[in-house]
């Protein structure tokens, strides 16, 4: 990323948690630990159906009294929603805050020129009263800056931002084999774990019992992660949802996001991976790369 560029992210949705039960009601259901959000450290997490399959992810950023919720804009219903479901009689406020606030995306570089900045995901600061974070999945897709809508331009003059080409940074996130939209095609597809989130700092092991955790520490402790989330790239063809992807003639996965910035599901195996492999659908002949964080 150039240390001059933003990127506005609107497709992204504010949700906010505050009311005295706030953080055990978050404790209880999601992925991560909710104790290592403060003010100074953000961090990545989903809530997963009671089988531990995807359904929602987003980043938690502490604010004020309560926690922000960064999420896409396509999940914040549904999000919003669910989390209704399971307020029952717990003292909490869900607001969706949409409508306020806007998600500004810049580089690593020039979140390290802030005064007190540190290098190292999730790390927080405040700009005036506003969050500015280190992407808590991976430090390289660099830091957000979350901000009431009536002063983000005037915030980016002053801090020397300039409005860059979303498609820039849509395309960097799938290159770096993090998906960067169209999550609600992976919901109820796979399992958690199966999204790389060990890797991308959203699970917690050591935590207590979340909605989700007991297959997901069943596939941890088994070591029966035998399929994982990967970014593919279609070399010519097209592609279509739910279709088959061979390797040799064998099925070893299944596309899950098939336009824009594409994902599938892929039985992992380390011998298909020497970049040197011919992977094909039905109607496409297609890349896949193993990103360099996964490292089993």
């Amino acid at each position: 990323m150039n240390i001059k560029n933003v990127y506005i992210l609107d497709d992204r949705a504010i949700l906010y948690i505050n009311g005295e039960d706030a953080k055990e009601f978050l404790q209880n259901l999601i992925s991560n630990d909710i104790n290592k959000v403060s003010d100074e450290n953000s961090c990545f997490t989903s809530l997963l159906t009671p089988q531990g399959k995807f359904l929602y992810e987003f980043i938690i950023i502490k604010h004020k009294s309560g926690y922000l919720i960064d999420c896409e804009k396509s999940q914040a219903d549904g999000l919003y929603k669910q989390l209704s479901i399971y307020k029952l009689r717990s003292k909490i406020e869900i607001l969706n805050l949409s409508n306020e606030f806007v998600v500004a995306a810049f580089s690593q570089e020039k979140f390290l020129t802030f005064e007190e900045a540190q290098d190292i995901s999730g790390f927080t600061l405040k700009y005036r009263e506003d969050p500015i974070f280190l992407d808590p999945r991976n430090k390289k897709l660099g830091a957000r800056l979350i901000i009431n809508l009536e002063k983000l331009y005037l915030s980016l003059k002053k801090l020397d931002l300039h409005n860059a080409n979303l498609d820039d940074y849509y395309s960097f996130s799938h290159k770096l084999g993090i998906v960067p939209k169209n999550l609600n095609k992976l919901q109820n597809k796979l399992f958690g774990i199966e999204c790389n989130y060990e890797e991308l700092n959203g699970i917690d092991f050591k935590k207590g019992c979340y909605v989700g955790q007991e297959n997901t520490a069943r596939i941890k402790l088994k070591n029966k992660l035998s399929k994982r989330l990967l970014p593919i790239n279609i070399v010519k063809g097209e592609l279509t949802e739910g279709e088959s992807i061979f390797y040799n003639e064998n099925d070893i996965g299944k596309v899950l996001i098939e336009k824009d910035y594409p994902f599938a599901l892929i039985k992992y195996l380390d011998e298909n991976f020497n970049g040197k492999s011919d992977f094909n659908t039905k109607n496409a002949s297609i890349d896949i790369k193993k990103p360099d964080w996964i490292k089993s």
